[in-house]
């Protein structure tokens, strides 16, 4: 997919209510779930124990924590959207989250982002997207999120 590149956040408008854009397909490694797990204390055998998840989990592997699946946002959305003309992004928090599926491990996951709405706020530009999360071959995605991002002008 290719990315939206604009030099202004007002050019943002011309967006609204319209999917702006879609990463790159990325492969979920299991060593990346297990440094998720290890910065966040879940280590839960689910997310890193591919032998036990092999044989006990309804999934027939280990699978990418809801968490961290969500955590993929800044990256994916970097591939999607940029802004060469503002001072910052600020992550201003989530109004939903949802984990219809799971992430398996080994699968790949892409970023679908929606640009819902914005509003002016001092400074710049309050956004609210869906972001949805969607895995290969799979028919229900692993995330949606309603989330809510402010791009400040320079």
């Amino acid at each position: 997919m290719s990315k939206l590149e604009l030099d202004n956040v007002n050019r943002l408008w011309d967006y609204a209510g319209k999917e702006v854009g879609t990463s790159d397909w990325h492969e979920v490694k299991q060593e990346d779930v297990d440094r998720f797990a290890k910065a966040t204390g879940d280590l839960q055998w689910i997310h890193t124990d591919p032998e036990r998840a092999a044989k006990e989990s309804p999934y027939g592997r280990t699978i990418a924590h809801g968490y961290f699946t969500l955590a993929l946002a800044p990256m994916l959305r970097s591939e999607v959207l940029d802004i060469s003309d503002k001072k910052m992004t600020i992550n201003y928090g989530l109004d939903k989250v949802r984990f219809p599926a799971p992430l398996p491990v080994g699968e790949k996951v892409r970023m679908r982002c929606v640009l819902d709405g914005l509003e002016e706020i001092k400074g710049g530009l309050q956004t609210y997207w869906t972001l949805t999360f969607e895995v290969l071959g799979q028919e229900k995605p692993a995330c949606v999120a309603r989330a809510i991002y402010r791009y400040m002008e320079s």
